[in-house]
């Protein structure tokens, strides 16, 4: 993960981007990636829940 701080609070999943932070251009070169769980990953504490999250902003 890039930048993805996920924690579970009851059933609630709360996520952290700093969106200070660049990881320069996405593999299509159209966006600048924030944060990224890289593919889908399990929520933490529930293996059968699944994220995928991308955060950028536009070149």
């Amino acid at each position: 993960m890039k930048n993805v701080d996920m924690k579970r609070d009851g059933d609630r999943l709360v996520i952290t981007v700093d969106l200070s932070k660049d990881f320069g251009e996405s593999k299509s070169g159209k966006s600048i990636t924030i944060a990224s769980t890289e593919g889908n990953i399990s929520v933490p504490g529930d293996e059968e829940v699944k994220i995928g999250l991308n955060v950028y902003r536009k070149k």
